[in-house]
């Protein structure tokens, strides 16, 4: 499944750095997070809150705009490797100077630079700035802020992650009225731990994505909604299967959604936490309900249609498909 060229909209980049990568990092800085592994070395939690805590922990030893270089370096050059020929991070000022606009700007020349060189080898991508959901909404307005002031080349959109069951995403409106005043595109995370109704709630802050959103399959109402609205869903359904949303691939609504015309992608999300990697992705997909080329090419082809790049960047990548 490498050969295939690929499409990623929903790769959290603190969440796709290789445990080796943070291990190594953490021993430079002699920094004692070893209790976030397990003894073959791989990140090690139980459940959705230990995810958030090991995910942070990795995360802490990411101190300045070098490492987030070297970062983004390491995790593009393995999109390259899985076929990914366009990514979309997920990138929190938050972890970047605490979403200070000096600070970020400092780390987002860092990671432009690295960007900019990958793109030149072959894989482009955009940064998503992220507010933090379960940080509350007076702190997501700095990441608004950060993303308004930064918008443009590769900062590209705004959304939201975090624990989905913290808050209600309408008190988060200023942050996403801010970012589409600045012509950012919009996602947020929603339809994953809650209910359908938090799909609803995602679509009336004007996103054109949402991150995951496969319990919308549990509302034909809503399904007929996503499919006239042509929204995409960034589904990552080996997360889902993982984090336990979903009992197995088989079990896995993306094939449903498809089927109901919903826009659907395939991405990895946070892939060495939930040991998955792009082609797995597509393997397991196609071992599940028999997905082939033609499948999966208009799959990648709904996510060129969708992701927050320039005409020029897209009139490319659907060129590149065809």
């Amino acid at each position: 499944m490498k050969s295939v060229k690929k499409i990623e909209l929903h790769l959290h980049l603190e969440g796709a750095a290789p445990p080796g990568f943070i291990r190594a990092l953490a021993a430079e800085k002699q920094r004692d997070i070893g209790g976030i592994f397990d003894a073959r070395g791989a990140y090690a939690y139980r459940g959705f809150d230990e995810f958030l805590r090991v995910y942070e922990a990795a995360t802490s030893v990411l101190t300045g705009p070098r490492d987030y270089a070297r970062l983004l370096a390491e995790v593009l050059a393995e999109c390259a490797e899985q076929g990914a020929i366009y990514a979309e991070l997920f990138v929190s000022p938050e972890f970047c100077g605490g979403a200070e606009l000096s600070a970020w700007r400092d780390y987002l020349a860092a990671m432009e630079e690295v960007a900019a060189a990958a793109e030149r080898d072959g894989i482009a991508s955009r940064a998503i700035l992220t507010a933090i959901r379960h940080f509350g909404p007076e702190r997501a307005r700095r990441t608004a802020l950060c993303a308004a002031e930064t918008a443009g080349g590769w900062v590209a959109g705004f959304g939201i992650g975090g624990a989905e069951n913290v808050g209600e995403l309408r008190d988060f409106a200023w942050s996403f009225d801010c970012a589409r005043e600045a012509g950012l595109g919009l996602t947020a995370h929603a339809g994953e731990w809650r209910g359908p109704e938090s799909v609803r709630d995602a679509l009336s802050l004007g996103v054109a994505r949402i991150g995951h959103g496969i319990r919308a399959v549990e509302d034909p109402a809503l399904l007929r909604d996503l499919a006239e609205r042509g929204t995409t869903l960034e589904v990552c359904p080996g997360s889902n299967v993982a984090l336990g949303i979903v009992p197995s691939w088989s079990a896995h609504p993306i094939a449903r959604l498809a089927d109901a015309g919903v826009r659907v992608t395939v991405s990895t999300d946070d892939p060495p936490f939930f040991h998955t990697s792009l082609s797995r992705e597509y393997q397991m997909l196609a071992d599940a309900f028999g997905w082939a080329e033609d499948e999966f090419r208009q799959m990648n082809l709904w996510a060129v249609d969708a992701a927050f790049c320039d005409e020029t960047t897209r009139t490319r990548l659907r060129k590149d498909l065809t």
